[in-house]
């Protein structure tokens, strides 16, 4: 492979470390983009021709021209700013083999690793300590490697968990490291059932069982663990949350649980530096969610290690490939790519995803086909897990605050802990551009889109690596009120990003370019996607309730318009999944999801932003839980929706899923008895459609029995709430 010149900043003669090409659909899509486009075009003319230039007879007509015109302004937005994934995206391949030849292991960049994790009851202190073990076994120097622990909830539970995986790890690394295993999340490895069994993975295997069983032990007891704190106040604290109190002020706890210097595995070699962190909180000051607990490890690691390369994983996303920090040096250790590069982002991928996904859960456009687009312009965006960044990137002008004399100075030492406390505390940040200029960026629910698009706004630029073996693999909620929780939460996010000075399309447009602007408006807009749905669930199948035509007919030249419209937008949905890899069946229920959250978790964001934003108190920042109910676990592996939870999320969806059965069974019955199928044929198809992505909530109100089924009070309000629209329905069509 010597001689080619595909790495950037590489002489002719050196190894090759990476390269990337254009996807060989590039052509076809820019293609079908100009043909596309000129049909969006010839839509809106029409919606503009029926407001402004035809009579309009009455009130009513007025306000359903308004509402489609709406609706496909929105779709037409929302499809030209998708353009931008489209227009150039690439491929890259690393070659992590060739590192050898261009330097040496003791030459490697060192690398600090953040894990956060806030409420030990939805995230099991366990899983985290498995992530965190998962990244202690790269195939990297150890003495390269420090693993910083976030507690937001100053969880004693947590940090005796760690204390105990310190003694597991001393035997779990070179255990992974001599038999080359590849899985080195042991709860992943002991599960599985292709692995080859020997007394010393039995060995191994006993260990970890007995840490779970004593770790266990004490969460079903209560105990206080306090022998690992030695200071009195810490003590105080952590014994008070212990017993179900929180304390007025959390102090920051700072614990050393390995140092690279000091700790050993069983085969004498060293191990990696793993570092507690439970950030000083005050109610008299803010403390910015994930964001503030990232900037703060971001200062207590530039005191402690200063690593130039800074991973940001979520506690429940483990490495799945041993080998990932070698693919990443690929780039760093290219000069010219070097230069510019803020982060290289790998896709999130995930396990315990039923056969047919659902949910929607592994995110296919978000997570891999997306930043594949945006790779061919400024690089991807911040997904908030699996990404490495520069530490420049995140200090910018000013690399760190710490002078170099200090971080030299071995990490237990009085001095460095001191001043690793003190950048912890919840005053450092007071009148300082923190969260602002500097570090994970404030301002958002969605710190981590926020963060990238401002570092792309800055200069800065980012790259997607994709390899075949997944990097890493993460948890997915199993229930759908989790899921659209969680969209709700990144929806409420971006709408703080679309009303605030940053806007993507303006400030965005001006700083970074039009074509990732557009990209990123894309995202910022998700939550909008909600009034096209809305609409199209409701106002097409109550004027075929009452048998009133608001789209073309079949014999008109715009019904093909529309039809080619629709075929041509979900055909190249299809053809990008097919190409990702994606069944048939998993695309459908992506497509459906997509409904689904339009009338939900898009939906509610927008009104729960609203609200906020006069002033009205609305739900908090909550986690989404990663405990696992047995009886939710078998249901979803059965493929079976979750709409056990009351929640008013589920109505405006079950009152579309009611109207648009009843509006197809009466309009197909007025078609057998007719025999006139032209005039309301695109309300039927519409309608059609719609009842077969309802078919799981039909069986949740009718057929099933089990905790999973929809909850009685949302029938019931549904239902009335169903009625009452289609009695005032026709009492307006009536009016017409």
């Amino acid at each position: 492979m010597e001689g080619r010149r595909l790495g950037r900043g590489f002489t002719t003669n050196a190894p090759q470390l990476h390269l990337s090409e254009p996807l060989r659909r590039t052509a076809f899509n820019r293609l079908f983009a100009a043909i596309y486009l000129s049909a969006v075009l010839t839509l809106l003319f029409r919606h503009v021709r029926n407001l402004f230039i035809y009579p309009i007879p009455n009130l009513l007509s007025l306000c359903i021209t308004s509402s489609l015109f709406i609706s496909d302004l929105v779709l037409a937005f929302m499809w030209f700013s998708a353009q931008a994934f489209r227009i150039s995206p690439v491929r890259r391949k690393e070659f992590p083999e060739n590192l050898k030849r261009i330097t040496r292991d003791e030459d490697f960049l060192a690398l600090d690793v953040f894990i956060c994790t806030a409420d030990p009851y939805k995230e099991p202190p366990m899983n985290v300590v498995n992530t965190a073990l998962s990244l202690m076994a790269y195939d990297y120097p150890a003495d390269k490697i420090s693993i910083y622990v976030s507690d937001d909830g100053g969880s004693a539970l947590t940090l005796f968990t760690f204390m105990e995986a310190a003694k597991f790890a001393s035997h779990w690394l070179p255990f992974c490291k001599e038999h080359n295993i590849m899985e080195r999340n042991p709860q992943v490895l002991f599960e599985a059932k292709h692995h080859s069994s020997s007394p010393h993975f039995e060995k191994i295997k006993m260990m970890y069982e007995d840490m779970k069983v004593k770790v266990e032990h004490v969460v079903d007891n209560g105990e206080i663990v306090d022998e690992y704190i030695t200071d009195d106040q810490r003590r105080q604290a952590f014994n008070q949350w212990t017993n179900g109190f929180t304390p007025a002020h959390h102090p920051t706890v700072i614990q050393v649980i390995l140092d690279k210097s000091q700790d050993k595995d069983i085969s004498g070699h060293f191990l990696p530096n793993l570092i507690y962190v439970s950030r000083q909180k005050s109610k008299a000051w803010p403390h910015h969610f994930k964001a503030g607990a990232l900037n703060v490890l971001l200062r207590v690691s530039a005191v402690m290690t200063n690593a130039p390369i800074i991973l940001t994983q979520d506690c429940d996303m483990y490495s799945n490939d041993p080998r990932t920090p070698l693919r990443v040096l690929c780039y760093l250790l290219d000069p010219e790519t070097k230069s510019d590069l803020a982060f290289i982002q790998f896709p999130q991928r995930f396990h315990g995803l039923n056969k047919d996904d659902i949910y929607g859960s592994e995110y296919k456009r978000l997570f891999e086909i997306n930043p594949m687009g945006l790779d061919g312009i400024k690089g991807p965006n911040y997904l908030g897990s699996g990404c490495f960044f520069r530490r420049q990137a995140l200090f910018g002008d000013r690399l760190t605050e710490i002078p170099d004399h200090v971080v030299n100075r071995p990490i237990k030492s009085q001095e460095i802990l001191s001043l690793a406390h003190h950048v912890a505390g919840c005053k450092y940040e007071n009148q300082t551009d923190w969260g602002f200029k500097r570090g994970f960026r404030y301002g958002s629910l969605v710190e981590d889109f926020f963060t990238s698009y401002r570092l792309q706004c800055e200069g800065w630029k980012s790259l997607f690596c994709n390899p075949e073996r997944a990097a890493f693999l993460g948890d997915v909620p199993i229930t759908l009120f989790d899921v659209l929780s969680q969209c709700k939460r990144w929806c409420i996010g971006s709408f703080e990003i679309t009303f605030s000075k940053y806007n993507t399309l303006i400030f965005g447009s001006q700083s970074m370019g039009v074509l990732t602007s557009l990209a990123y408006s894309h995202y910022a807009c998700w939550p909008i996607w909600c009034i096209p749905i809305t609409f199209y669930s409701f106002l097409p199948q109550l004027a075929l309730l009452n048998q009133v035509t608001i789209f073309p007919k079949i014999s008109e030249p715009w019904f093909f318009l529309y039809i080619f419209l629709v075929l041509g937008a979900y055909g190249q949905d299809f053809f990008e999944f097919i190409l990702a890899g994606v069944t048939f069946q998993r695309w459908w229920n992506a497509q459906r999801m997509w409904m689904i959250s339009g009338l939900t978790c898009f939906l509610f964001s927008s009104i729960e932003y609203s609200l906020k934003s006069v002033g009205i108190s609305t739900q908090g920042f909550s986690l989404t839980s990663k405990v696992l109910d047995d009886a939710q676990s078998k249901r979803y592996g059965e493929g079976s929706y979750e709409f056990g939870v009351p929640s008013p999320m589920f109505v405006p969806l079950t009152m579309a899923a009611t109207i648009n059965l009843f509006s197809f069974i009466l309009g197909l019955i007025r078609v057998l008895k007719d025999g006139n199928d032209e005039v309301l044929s695109l309300e039927m198809v519409l309608s059609g459609a719609i009842v077969l992505n309802c078919l799981p909530i039909y069986r949740a109100i009718a057929v099933r029995n089990d905790a999973g089924r929809m909850a009685t009070q949302v029938t019931v309000i549904s239902a009335f709430l169903s009625a009452t629209l289609c009695y005032a329905s026709s009492l307006c069509f009536s009016k017409k």
